[in-house]
Parts: structure tokens; sequence; C-alpha cells
């Protein structure tokens, strides 16, 4: 039994998301508010928040969509393909899915963060041979973006193998070393990065259609609470009690593995 609704798609990219489609097949309504227009309109050459400026028309661009969902009483909202950073998570949980396993950490921090295929690249650069996908609860806006995969780690999927032989990880190292510091507008085109798309369109289907629904089950259905004081997430196991966790992994076969929290040792 599904114990939520969905009440209202949301799309910043009218004219090449498949929003309306998906509107129209479910009978949805749809909300448009196209980001790149909205930014342009203002002014903008680049949709981006690492300058105060452009913080600000994120912000306003933010409290249009504010003003149109207001009618529609969300609980709770879902990123899938919703690319920009957005202070709605001011007023609602937002869950969202990322290609990139949050619980592996480099000096204590997540390492496999970022946009676009860049978790995928840290994976593969750092030697592993697998790639999960993980869903937080989205966290506020900060001027250039910082922190945004540091929220509430829900869920992840089960390790999906990814194999990369010792001549392509050395190339794709020395790929990696002579790369300009910023990114190019549309990507560095190399190797590393063709190969990290091509990673990334199998975990859409291995990860990120395999965690995404039932987290979000799971979310409606109270079955996680996280006590903001203390940092610590709970999961309701079958008994009915909280227990505080790490982490939730879901498997394809519809299976759920609790991860302890290390420090609580419970």
């Amino acid at each position: 039994m599904v114990s939520f609704e969905v009440a209202v798609l949301v799309t910043d990219a009218p004219e090449t998301s498949r929003a309306r489609e998906l509107s129209q097949i479910y009978h949805l309504p749809l909300i448009e508010e196209d980001i790149r227009k909205f930014y342009h309109d203002r002014g903008e050459t680049r949709v981006s928040i690492a300058t105060p400026r452009g913080l600000e028309v994120r912000e306003e661009w933010t409290n249009v969509l504010r003003a149109k969902l207001a009618p529609y009483g969300i609980s709770f909202g879902i990123f899938a393909g919703f690319v920009p950073l957005t202070n709605l998570t001011d007023d609602f949980p937002c869950l969202n899915v990322h290609p990139g396993d949050l619980t592996y950490r480099v000096d204590g921090e997540r390492h496999l963060v970022g946009l676009h295929e860049i978790p995928i690249e840290r994976a593969i650069l750092a030697g592993l041979d697998y790639l999960r996908s993980s869903v937080i609860l989205a966290t506020r806006v900060v001027s250039g973006g910082g922190g945004m995969d540091a929220g509430p780690l829900l869920g992840i999927s089960a390790p999906m193998p990814m194999e990369v032989t010792p001549d392509q990880l050395s190339e794709f190292r020395k790929l990696a070393a002579a790369r300009p510091a910023k990114r190019p507008v549309g990507g560095y085109h190399d190797a590393l990065e063709e190969f990290a798309s091509a990673q990334q369109e199998r975990l859409k289907v291995a990860g990120d259609w395999v965690v995404f629904y039932p987290v979000v089950r799971d979310f409606a259905d109270d079955r996680f609470y996280y006590d903001e004081e203390t940092g610590q997430l709970f999961f309701r196991a079958g008994n009915g009690r909280f227990h505080p966790i790490e982490t939730v992994q879901y498997s394809a076969d519809g299976s759920r593995e609790i991860l302890f929290d290390e420090i609580s040792g419970k």
C-alpha cells in the first residue's frame, strides 16, 4: 500500500525535461519555472550561486516556486533530476538522490560529492570497484553550494560492480591531473568524463531506481527520524522501536539492511 500521493510536478527546464509528458500521462498538475530564462531575464549569463548576485537571483527564483507551491499543502518534496539548489528545504523536507556512496569518507569527510559526473569520477580515481546511489535530506543553499551533499543519509543502494583496469586507472589519473582548475561549460569531453557518464547511466538503473522509491516510502511511513541537535539519524524497525543508525542499504530484491551507527555501537 502506498502511503503518499504525488500532488504536483515541478520542472526548472520545461523545454527539455519530460515533465509535460509525465503530467499528461498521470494527470498531475505541473509547475514550470525555467531557471535559465529566469537568470537571463535578470541580466545573468550563468545559472550559478557562486556570487552574491547569483545567490540573490536563486532566492528570487525559489520565492516564485514557493508561491506557486503554496496551494498544494506539500508535506515533503522529491528531487529527481532537479539540479538547481533551492531553499525550499526551509519549507518542508526534500529528499534528493545522489550518484555517489556518501558512506565513503576520506579524512572523515564525505568524498564522493559534487555535481554532474564528479562523484563517479572521484570513485574511479580513488580506485573503487563499485558504485552506489545515496538518498539524503537536502540542506539549505549557501554561497558557492558548499555542503550541498552534507544532509542526513537516509539510504544507499547495494553496490554496483564497476570494472576499471590498472591501465585505464593510470590514464584516468593523468587526465584528471592535466585538467584546468575550473570545469568548462559543458564539461571536459575527455575519456574520464565519458567513462564516468556511461557508469552514471548504469547507476540510474542499478542504484537510483532501486533506492529512491523505497526510501521515499519509508520516509512517508515515518520510519526515519533525525535529531537535529545531536545530528543522529534513527530508523524505526519492525518492532516499532527507533534505533540509531548510519543509514539503510536497499537492494533490488526489495530487502533492506540497517547499517548501525559506529559511534553508538548499537
